[in-house]
């Protein structure tokens, strides 16, 4: 029963990463803008992006987005030849670079892409500073939430 990614007409939500939350322990969340090409905002616009397989890696500094699938529209790239899984620059101040590398590199941390949408008309990036769950961890959260669901049932009956 799994919610489809594509924005409606309205919405702010482009795409989401829903087995980042089931993998991983988020601690913080940031907020980065991207570097788009033309068409990737058209294809944006339509809900065509993916963010299941993509991760963040910091290099030289930077934030890049690895491995996000932006499909491209036959209309919006006659004369581009696009890369559909091609490398995104991420936009972050200098203090939240910082910090990132600090816990990426000192503390054993991982960047997952979180969600992608829209903020006064620029396409926005949450990413989560997390680390990554156990087996045992990731059963853990399940039977919590069954525990939830059935705690709701019991009460809506009564």
């Amino acid at each position: 029963m799994a919610k489809k990614n594509k924005s409606q007409p309205g919405s702010a939500t482009i795409a989401v990463n829903r087995i980042a939350t089931h993998d991983y322990f988020i601690s913080e969340r940031f907020e980065a803008g991207m570097v788009l090409q033309g068409w990737e905002v058209k294809s944006l616009r339509e809900g065509r992006a993916q963010l299941k397989e993509s991760y963040v890696v910091l290099k030289g500094g930077e934030a890049w987005l690895l491995g996000s699938h932006v499909s491209p529209l036959l209309s919006a790239s006659t004369h581009v030849h696009p890369d559909a899984v091609r490398t995104r620059k991420l936009l972050l101040n200098r203090g939240e670079l910082n910090r990132l590398i600090g816990s990426v590199e000192r503390k054993g941390f991982t960047l997952i892409p979180l969600s992608m949408y829209w903020k006064k008309g620029r396409a926005k990036l949450e990413i989560g500073l997390g680390k990554g769950k156990k087996l045992h961890d990731k059963r853990e959260t399940e039977k919590g939430r069954d525990w939830q669901r059935e705690k709701e049932r019991v009460m809506k009956q009564r």
